[in-house]
């Protein structure tokens, strides 16, 4: 299914201090956030309900964990741009989310540049 992507970057990760220091760092920079879940099935409802151009989604989460969310988002959209988050020593869960699709990945505890080059290369 072919999506109008809307700008902007929804960050979903389900602590409130990790998604406003992304939002600070990535308004910075002067880019748009257009949203933020704290699960995987909040982004999955922004999503199909306001298609963007980049998720940035953590892992680690109750309710529906990065890994299940990305194959969701793959089946809405085959063409979503996604960078995942994960902790340190997940290695495991970022080779799985690569051959998932996902564009990139962001070790926590992260340095801004490094969200920075992430978020640039991936919507280009």
């Amino acid at each position: 299914m072919k999506r109008n992507r809307n700008a902007g970057i929804l960050i979903v990760d389900d602590l409130p201090f990790m998604r406003t220091a992304i939002r600070e760092i990535l308004n910075a920079e002067g880019l748009t956030v257009a949203g933020e879940a704290e699960n995987g099935r909040k982004c999955l409802e922004f999503y199909y309900r306001n298609p963007v151009e980049l998720v940035l989604l953590d892992i680690t989460m109750p309710v529906m964990d990065g890994i299940e969310t990305l194959k969701k988002l793959k089946r809405m959209d085959r063409n979503v741009r996604v960078v995942m988050c994960s902790a340190m020593g997940q290695d495991k869960y970022i080779i799985r989310s690569i051959q998932l699709g996902a564009r990139d990945f962001i070790v926590k505890p992260f340095k801004p540049e490094r969200i920075i080059s992430a978020v640039r290369k991936a919507i280009g």
